[in-house]
């Protein structure tokens, strides 16, 4: 995959007042239209699937410099930008909440307008689905999916997410961008940027570390639903205590625990942290598995997709491979690489006032010079490379 990650900012509250809106999305137009005169609008969606970028994006058009509203107002402001400016070549498909489950009928009406091909509406409803399911039940990290959206252009799609751990106040982008790779539940995010490590153990089956264990779930698939659900429960009661570890486990069989605790006994305290809230119960659990041996699943993308397939069932699955298989499971935070939130901040101000209350005059300076850029480009070849000097110059001032 190309530019991917997650990026994890403070959970805030409180809305965009109606006059800072317009000036937001006036910046947004401008700095897309830059974008695509100049680059293109297939460039334009591989950098918002860059987390840096996009971050920097944010800050440029005002947002606050470090909170969840850089996803789902800067999300929300460019959808409107795109859609009433179709020349820019992007459509911007679901947001927050009940709009996230607008996304497959959105990227419809896109292809039937003529704004996107059917290849790529098609590829990115199939990536918007996937990228759900993996960040809510192959990746389970303590955050709550509540904003989905998809950006596409003529060949190219982004997937940008947002989870929220109301327990941390903090919420978490997840970015996906095309192309697909063959397996695309495996390592699905090439970059992730984080302002911290989350304490709460994840269970990952995303992750390389995971592959026997993704290999394992595989074959419970098919195996018999009454007898894996029960292995599931039995195993939870092992971890609660109900039932002696030692029994069950071989000497010399892996967890998955990073070799974190000592022996059967800390294992079983590490697994008991990791797998809460706990497994499905046999008569919740065993229906599902019996849909899934009649699906016979042959890759951890079919399976998730499975109808009724969720962080339950996938917690359940993964508890039974790794305990009582053996095959060991990541538990390690996929977070590791921090954001500078600060370094576009100043381009115009921010909502919150950091670094400084927004500059009206600022952001009319700098509409006008993305303008006056945008109408260069367009005059023809010398204009356009006059027009590309200009934003190096002004780039280089900035990282100054």
């Amino acid at each position: 995959m190309g530019l991917s990650g997650i990026a994890e900012l403070p959970l805030h509250t409180g809305h965009v007042p109606p006059w800072l809106a317009r000036y937001m999305k006036r910046l947004a137009k401008a700095i897309a239209e830059a974008v695509v005169e100049l680059y293109g609008p297939d460039t334009l969606v591989e950098r918002l699937a860059d987390p840096f970028w996009f971050q920097a994006f944010n800050n440029a058009i005002g947002m606050d410099w470090d909170s969840s509203g850089s996803t789902t107002v800067t999300l929300g402001i460019l959808k409107q930008v795109a859609w009433e400016n179709p020349g820019l070549g992007i459509v911007v498909a679901g947001g927050k909440g009940a709009n996230a489950r607008r996304t497959p009928e959105e990227l419809e009406r896109a292809e039937e307008l003529g704004l996107l091909p059917s290849r790529v509406a098609r590829e990115a409803l199939r990536a918007s689905r996937l990228a759900a399911k993996t960040d809510s039940a192959l990746l389970q990290d303590g955050y709550t999916l509540y904003h989905h959206a998809v950006v596409a252009s003529e060949h190219r799609w982004a997937v940008i997410q947002q989870g929220m751990n109301l327990e941390a106040r903090m919420a978490r982008r997840y970015h996906w961008v095309s192309p697909l790779p063959s397996d695309p539940t495996l390592e699905p995010h090439s970059a992730i940027a984080s302002g911290r490590r989350e304490q709460l153990i994840p269970l990952d089956m995303t992750s390389r570390l995971s592959e026997e264990a993704r290999k394992t779930i595989l074959d419970l698939a098919r195996e018999n639903p009454r007898r894996v659900a029960e292995e599931a429960a039995r195993a939870w009661r092992l971890l609660r205590g109900d039932v002696g570890l030692d029994a069950w486990l071989r000497p010399g069989r892996g967890t998955g625990a990073g070799g974190e605790g000592a022996g059967a006994a800390g294992r079983a305290r590490l697994l008991a942290r990791v797998y809460r809230p706990q497994p499905l119960p046999p008569r919740r659990l065993e229906p599902v598995l019996r849909r899934l041996r009649d699906a016979s699943p042959r890759s951890l993308e079919e399976l998730v997709l499975v109808e009724g397939v969720g962080p339950a069932v996938v917690r359940s699955l993964a508890l039974v491979a790794e305990l009582v298989y053996g095959a060991p499971v990541s538990h390690r935070d996929p977070a590791d690489t921090p954001l500078d939130p600060f370094r576009y901040a100043y381009v115009v101000g921010g909502k919150d006032g950091v670094p400084f209350p927004f500059r009206r005059d600022y952001a009319e300076a700098v509409i006008g010079f993305l303008e006056e850029v945008v109408a260069e480009a367009r005059l023809g070849e010398k204009e356009r490379r006059q027009a590309l000097t200009r934003l190096r110059r002004l780039a280089g001032l900035l990282e100054r």
